[in-house]
């Protein structure tokens, strides 16, 4: 009989080519991570978000200016009856409750001048870039991020 474990490992291996993942096992936990690419790989490397250091009163500015553009955007949709997403918050943590009950988290970091943003696909960490919100991973930008995991979990496009 196949442990759950087991189970799920093979799923994930059944949906992600073998050759795009290097597995390891840390202290009897599987760990999986891209595997390197090539210089003659199709994509090309990320360049690293260079973080601009904000002033305390500037990223408190920026992080508040972006959870109320948030909120406004979840208002407008609720009253143009797009789709009824609650929202909930608490300092710098707002909460976004989709129809079937999931959740979408962002919260700032002020130690860290962080916004990090967690969804059903997962957790995201974002520097200031001076300009906008970028993943410290891949760089993209924070409101396409939450735009894109929003659409996925209201099962419409919702843009921010």
């Amino acid at each position: 009989m196949a442990t759950a474990a087991a189970v799920a490992v093979d799923t994930l291996r059944a949906r992600i080519p073998a050759s795009s993942i290097r597995s390891s096992f840390m202290r009897g936990i599987l760990v999986s991570t891209p595997a390197s690419t090539s210089p003659s790989a199709s994509t090309a490397p990320v360049a690293p978000v260079v973080r601009v250091p904000l002033a305390d009163a500037d990223y408190v500015r920026e992080t508040s200016t972006l959870l109320a553009r948030i909120e406004a955007a979840c208002d407008r949709w609720l009253d143009e009856d797009v789709i009824d997403i609650d929202t909930h918050r608490t300092g710098g943590l707002l909460e976004l409750v989709f129809p079937d009950h999931s959740k979408i988290v962002v919260n700032t970091q002020p130690p860290l001048q962080e916004m990090w943003l967690a969804a059903r696909a997962g957790g995201y960490h974002y520097q200031w870039d001076g300009r906008c919100w970028r993943d410290t991973r891949d760089g993209h930008e924070f409101l396409e991020m939450l735009s894109r995991q929003a659409s996925v979990q209201g099962g419409r496009t919702l843009t921010f």
